[in-house]
């Protein structure tokens, strides 16, 4: 076999192996914008205060954007103590850090921490979720301005992958009477995160 003729059939088949990964990547994040809005439309799910109910418009979402999908780094940390997140409301909840998470995101680096709930410990289905809270430079603009949230899963290894088109408002974001963390000064991303929710 010539040899640009095997280059070819290689660059065809690398090709083909990232459209297959974007389109898994579109199809998780279609699945999360339908659940979201399932769970916003069933009366029996939904967080909606009757007396907000009126001003709700709906749920929102970014164009998806594959670029917002990073391999960061992941250090655990587990030499923290456990600490108490502000929230919207008079209640705080208990979080310990449970690591970082170094990434490029648009050609810049930048860090977030991880937390895990310490009430979700004791739910087997929740015990494995990690918690990104986050602010960006659109919060208060195209977004809620307490910032947004993403859940992930405890990974095995030292990545971690975070899928910004999965960031998700709090329930503060659309009725009262809930409290919602409150992002920690740290997890503070100084660009705009175009994906996601949005107002």
């Amino acid at each position: 076999m010539k040899k640009p003729v095997l280059i070819l059939l290689i660059c065809c088949f690398t090709m083909g192996s990232f459209a297959q990964k974007d389109t898994a990547a579109i199809n998780d994040i279609k699945s999360f914008q339908e659940e979201l809005l399932h769970e916003y439309a069933d009366p029996a799910l939904s967080p909606i205060k009757p007396e907000s109910a009126a001003k709700f418009k709906g749920i929102h979402f970014f164009d998806i954007d594959t670029r917002y999908i990073v391999t960061a780094k992941f250090t655990r940390t587990p030499n923290e103590k456990i600490f108490e997140m502000a929230t919207s409301g008079d209640v705080k909840k208990q979080y310990v850090k449970y690591g970082i998470a170094s990434f490029s995101l648009l050609g810049q680096e930048y860090k977030l921490s991880l937390y895990q709930s310490i009430a979700l410990l004791s739910n087997k289905k929740y015990r494995n979720y990690l918690f990104i809270p986050f602010r960006d430079a659109s919060s208060g603009k195209e977004t809620y301005g307490a910032g947004r949230y993403i859940d992930v899963l405890i990974p095995e290894g030292e990545t971690i992958v975070i899928n910004f088109n999965k960031a998700y408002h709090p329930y503060c974001a659309y009725t009262e009477g809930y409290n919602c963390p409150i992002p920690p000064r740290e997890n503070y991303i100084p660009v705009k995160v175009l994906a996601g929710v949005k107002l």
